[in-house]
């Protein structure tokens, strides 16, 4: 059984009363340890996937399992909990909160779990170390570079060891050096770390950094 099975999910808008279907019937097996690359134009629903995905939208038909588990038979505060548990999502405009310090965005996601302010800790030191910012934990967003706030939202993914890390265009707000740092981490945490990534981008050349590249287009995938 792979990681993440996807069956027939379909999903559609409603503008006033027009439908406006988004995918239908999708197909999608994601293998633990894989690191994916998902492409497509502008509203093809690639970042609707990955919201349905990570649980925070729902299919209109279809399953998702995630670890043998269907996600789509959870209530809402099931699915928060299982959130918290297994997604770790970064976000293109990296969505920090600017009145926190970097480590106090990192720690968000762990306040919601059991652990100790000291186990907090040694977790959030360890994401910070992982994405070379230890000098920067006390530092507030506007005090970070673009990239630099990305590897924070980066760290903040990884804080709580999900299970699969979702990336919605990381790269997308970065100069080229700070994509090429960006996309050099989420490699080496599919590599060092076995983290199971799937990255929505617009950009073939980031597309390349994965190790298999999926298109969506008008509700069809194709490799």
């Amino acid at each position: 059984m792979a990681l993440v099975e996807i069956r027939g999910v379909t999903k559609a808008y409603f503008r006033g009363t027009q439908k406006i279907p988004v995918f239908e019937g999708v197909d999608m097996d994601i293998e633990s340890g894989d690191f994916v690359a998902l492409m497509g134009p502008s509203g093809s629903g690639k970042s609707t996937l990955l919201n349905i995905l990570a649980g925070l939208d729902a299919p209109d038909e279809g399953t998702i399992h995630v670890e043998g588990q269907e996600i789509t038979r959870l209530s809402s505060r099931q699915l928060a909990d299982w959130r918290s548990r297994h997604i770790g999502f970064v976000f293109q405009f990296y969505n920090l909160l600017p009145v926190l310090t970097a480590y106090q965005n990192i720690e968000l996601p762990l306040l919601l779990t059991s652990l100790s302010k000291k186990d907090r800790r040694e977790h959030v030191m360890t994401a910070l170390e992982v994405v070379a910012l230890t000098d920067r934990a006390e530092h507030y967003p506007r005090q970070l570079s673009g990239g630099q706030q990305q590897r924070v939202g980066i760290a903040r993914a990884i804080v709580s060891d999900p299970t699969i890390l979702l990336a919605d265009e990381p790269t997308g707000d970065l100069d080229a050096q700070s994509a090429t740092e960006i996309l050099t981490l989420l490699q080496r945490l599919n590599r060092e770390f076995s983290k199971t990534i799937l990255m929505v981008t617009h950009d073939a050349h980031a597309a390349e950094q994965a190790q298999a590249v999926m298109h969506l287009e008008k509700g069809v995938f194709t490799r």
